[in-house]
């Protein structure tokens, strides 16, 4: 069993920052890709950024290139996205996710953090 727990979203002005967090617990201890991924209202989840177990490879959607970095503290089991030059279609519920290294599946989910980005 994990647990993701995700914060750092809030109110940002167009073209401002954040940087989201998420914090894992539990079975940590097997090696883990993490990704993020965003709902806005009335959409399906999308996928944001993904980074593997090591931290040497990232993916990013074409619509954040750029404009996000995903990056992980190993030893603190936690995931970060810099979030740089947002707008109002950045605004969503953003949550991480787990998955074991080699499958392709994300098997744990957070409760996610909301974005909101005003014009």
């Amino acid at each position: 069993q994990v647990e993701l727990v995700e914060s750092g979203g809030g109110l940002v002005q167009a073209g401002g920052s954040l940087r989201l967090s998420c914090v894992a617990s539990g079975r940590t201890f097997d090696l883990y890709d993490m990704g993020w991924f965003r709902q806005a209202p009335g959409k399906e989840r999308e996928f944001v950024a993904s980074i593997t177990w090591s931290g040497r490879t990232t993916y990013y959607a074409d619509s954040v290139k750029g404009r996000f970095t995903i990056s992980r503290d190993v030893a603190k089991h936690t995931l970060y996205l810099q979030m740089n030059s947002l707008k109002t279609e950045d605004t969503a519920v953003y949550y991480c996710a787990h998955r074991l290294a080699g499958t392709r599946e994300y098997d744990y989910w957070g409760q996610g953090t909301q974005v909101t980005v005003s014009s």
